[in-house]
């Protein structure tokens, strides 16, 4: 792996250095897009506006435009706006972390210890597994502020990218009834859910999408035309909602046997 982000992680007064690196990877088959007529790559190419010509990266600046005019700004200039914070990352506060609403999470990345902060790292590491807490701070990654919470995860310290408040739409925007659920209806549609719960395993979920559409590709190679089954939505038969709720724990039960 590459790493993307390199600094130091402060934690009172002891400075970890570290490593970022991305804890994802895209599980979406990656398509080229093609010109109808015959299957040649498309190409996106930077132009100028103005002549049209292609433009190379080292030709080309950022800039903000404030009162009709640009003001280019080059790394220096990115790096001045929060010098102590492009670098370094300084836990502010560590939280309990079902404080932190999973709206807020963006990205996860895997921080791994410089050679003279391995002895650092792992006290910290430690520390957050033990007390069951994570710490919160921010960081400067291409020209831009995140805020993140750091847990310890198995071996490793995890680093989760959260959002800022004001980047949160307020759902008061949306159109929501104000009525209430009838209890006897709260009451089976808790059962439901209780009826449902287990413990969670992530690797039960597989990208089975990704998975079928790679089978088509290679029918497809082959000259094979794939079968297609559209989904049908099996409705209940009574728009009583009881009813319908009763009809889902019969089923569960059924599924069950």
């Amino acid at each position: 792996m590459k790493a993307i982000w390199t600094g130091t992680v402060g934690f009172g007064l002891v400075n970890i250095p570290v490593k970022m690196y991305s804890a994802i990877e895209d599980s979406a088959l990656d398509f080229d897009m093609l010109d109808k007529k015959d299957h040649y790559n498309i190409k996106f190419k930077r132009v100028n506006e103005h002549t049209g010509k292609e433009v190379a990266w080292e030709n080309i600046v950022k800039g903000y435009k404030l009162n009709d005019k640009y003001i280019i700004l080059d790394d220096k200039d990115f790096e001045k706006a929060i010098p102590e914070k492009t670098n370094h990352i300084e836990i502010d506060q560590f939280v309990e972390e079902h404080e932190i609403d999973s709206s807020f999470f963006e990205q996860p990345y895997y921080l791994e210890p410089q050679k003279t902060g391995t002895r650092a790292y792992i006290l910290l590491r430690d520390a957050l597994r033990k007390s069951g807490k994570a710490g919160v701070g921010a960081f400067v990654m291409r020209n831009r502020e995140h805020i993140c919470i750091l847990k310890a995860d198995e071996n490793v310290i995890l680093l989760n990218r959260i959002r800022f408040a004001e980047e949160i739409r307020p759902a008061s925007e949306l159109d929501i009834p104000k009525t209430k659920a009838k209890p006897a209806e709260m009451k089976m549609a808790i059962h439901l859910i209780d009826e449902l719960t287990k413990p969670f395993d992530i690797k039960k979920y597989k990208d089975e999408y990704s998975g079928k559409l790679l089978k088509i590709i290679k029918a497809k190679a082959k000259g094979k035309t794939p079968a297609y089954k559209p989904m049908k939505v099996v409705h209940s038969n009574t728009k009583d909602l009881m009813e319908q709720l009763k009809e889902s724990l019969s089923a569960k039960k059924r599924k069950a046997s």
